[in-house]
């Protein structure tokens, strides 16, 4: 996200790039974190941030993005949201009833899905290895997350890969339909799950400024 972070504040926006608990360290420390820590250090970093100006817009990719909306469905004051291929839809029942057989079974850690990337040469600061008890916690947030989507009524910029082997293509088609306010698709046909750091990461910036900027203009910031 820190290209996508300054595009923005080169835009001459004011912006906050949280790292969730967990995150950008050893796999160690994400095993015994859960939904509410990431939602709770969301929270925080956007209450930081409007405090200090009168409108914000939330931008998020994948996880960031269902914790972008759980913060539009608690927050009706933000301004827009801005989502690259969020988790809206958690995984169906027998992939779920796998990973908790998995657990059962003594696995506590499963392969990573990170680096899902088309441009050659590109990789993602992502960890190996993926915390099952974690990701089970965020697939019971994710599901509150779609159960609230009709309180969200600010704009929405939905970027969507067409080849996203990490989030099925449903997430976006259910954020799109269940939203109560006006949603801007744009569809990606290059780029994979990680498209900020794909070959359309350019466009992504480009038109996440054109529309926060536009937004914010709107709400007379």
């Amino acid at each position: 996200m820190r290209g996508l972070a300054l595009a923005l504040a080169d835009a001459g926006l004011t912006v906050e790039l949280p790292l969730l608990p967990g995150h950008g360290t050893d796999v160690a420390d994400m095993v015994p974190t859960r939904w509410a820590d990431w939602s709770a250090a969301a929270e925080a970093a956007y209450l930081e941030l409007a405090s200090r100006c009168e409108s914000v817009v939330v931008v998020g990719l994948s996880m960031g993005g269902s914790l972008s909306v759980w913060l539009a469905e608690r927050h009706p004051e933000i301004a827009a949201l801005a989502l690259v291929n969020p988790l809206i839809v958690p995984p169906d029942s027998d992939t779920l009833g796998f990973i908790a057989a998995m657990i059962e079974g003594g696995d506590e850690l499963a392969p990573g899905v990170g680096s899902d990337i088309a441009q050659e040469g590109v990789a993602e600061s992502a960890y190996a290895e993926l915390p099952l008890r974690a990701a089970q916690s965020l697939f019971a947030g994710v599901a509150e997350v779609e159960a609230g989507l009709g309180s969200v009524t600010c704009p929405v910029l939905l970027f969507s890969s067409v080849n996203d082997h990490v989030v099925a293509p449903i997430s976006g088609d259910r954020l799109a339909e269940a939203v109560s306010g006006p949603v801007e698709r744009i569809v990606l046909e290059r780029s994979f799950h990680v498209a900020t750091l794909d070959y359309d990461k350019d466009e992504i910036e480009a038109r996440t400024v054109e529309f926060v900027t536009g937004v914010l203009v709107t709400a007379g910031a």
